[in-house]
């Protein structure tokens, strides 16, 4: 793990020292800096974060249109909960950038979960799932909340197949996304539907446009935040497409943070990942407070100057966290909204 600190961190400075105008705008008028484009990206600044894409595809699980189509609807389904009150959507509200905006959750009773709900968006592409990182992908990870105690509160996967099988509706459906198949209302198909939408939920926005050449695209305020960002050794975890969602990491790496929830070490029993959490992506980071796993911050300032003292030992600036803000800012991307729509769902039986 050291080893691949030290490259990640040759990675940064080499940014860094690529980088054009580190730290520019500090001797214009407020206007200027947040009006004025910022120029194009350089080399080294796209190889550190690379480009979106419009799906995230899966050997494992191919999309086609049927299988979305199936997945979009489980998704919003709330007859998949012990109360018939609870969806995806209840926590991942897809109109709200993928999050509920509440620290913890509410379950089928109104029982209140112990992290925070993540968005779901861009999801797909990260290593792992849920904020231990127990499950490899989003297809695993759509079981959990289903069967979950708290959240839908089913009891097993044979009571939600019970229930996919008497909504006459979801029997075409279910036929047309597996084909061939005798059974197709299958626990692990519900899971393949859900994870094939999923895959689909990415976003696009100013960030991405300038990655690509749009010189425009970002201000110089949102650049010199950017500098900051790497200079100060945020990219050495927030790298990548996702800007995060590629490692696990300690809560307090360099200043101890007090937090009750032993993070990975529940998974693995290792004594070494204690307080461990995958570090989230920070697309649409503007949109998906409150923060950190416990939602116990609810500022964007508050939450940057937390994670540049505990995670890196460092002391910013007001000025610097207002730049650094407005670059996070300007990772928020598109919502697809007629991708995201409600769909009708299958009836049930009379």
């Amino acid at each position: 793990m050291q080893a691949k600190t030290r490259w990640l961190m040759a990675l940064v400075l080499l940014g860094a020292m690529a980088a054009s105008g580190c730290g520019d705008g500090g001797d214009k008028s407020k206007a200027d800096r947040t009006s004025a484009p910022a120029g194009p990206a350089t080399a080294a600044v796209k190889n550190m974060f690379g480009q979106a894409t419009a799906e995230v595809a899966s050997a494992q699980n191919p999309l086609t249109p049927e299988k979305i189509a199936l997945g979009r609807m489980l998704f919003y389904d709330a007859r998949l909960s012990a109360s018939g009150t609870i969806s995806c959507n209840s926590c991942h509200q897809l109109d709200n950038f993928g999050v509920d905006g509440k620290p913890t959750s509410e379950g089928h009773d109104g029982s209140l979960g112990t992290r925070n709900s993540p968005t779901v968006y861009n999801a797909a592409g990260q290593l792992a799932q849920f904020w231990d990182g127990r499950e490899p992908d989003v297809e695993n990870q759509a079981k959990g909340p289903v069967l979950n105690s708290v959240e839908h509160g089913m009891d097993d996967a044979a009571a939600v197949e019970k229930v996919l099988k008497s909504i006459p509706g979801y029997g075409p459906l279910f036929a047309a996304a597996f084909p061939g198949q005798a059974d197709p209302i299958t626990f692990d198909n519900f899971a393949l539907a859900v994870g094939a939408f999923e895959r689909k939920l990415t976003t696009y926005g100013r960030w991405d446009r300038w990655l690509v050449g749009d010189g425009t695209a970002i201000t110089q305020q949102e650049k010199a935040g950017l500098d900051v960002f790497i200079e100060t050794g945020c990219a050495t975890c927030h790298m990548g497409t996702n800007m995060g969602g590629s490692l696990f990491q300690k809560m307090g790496a360099v200043e101890a943070y007090h937090t009750a929830d032993l993070g990975r070490f529940a998974v693995t029993q290792n004594e070494a990942e204690k307080s461990f959490f995958k570090v989230p992506g920070l697309r649409n980071i503007a949109q998906t407070g409150p923060y950190l796993h416990d939602g116990s911050v609810a500022s964007l300032e508050q939450v940057t100057e937390i994670m540049a003292r505990h995670q890196l030992g460092k002391t910013l600036t007001p000025q610097q966290i207002a730049d650094v803000t407005a670059f996070l800012k300007a990772l928020t991307g598109k919502i697809p909204a007629e991708y995201i729509a409600k769909p009708e769902l299958p009836a049930s039986a009379s």
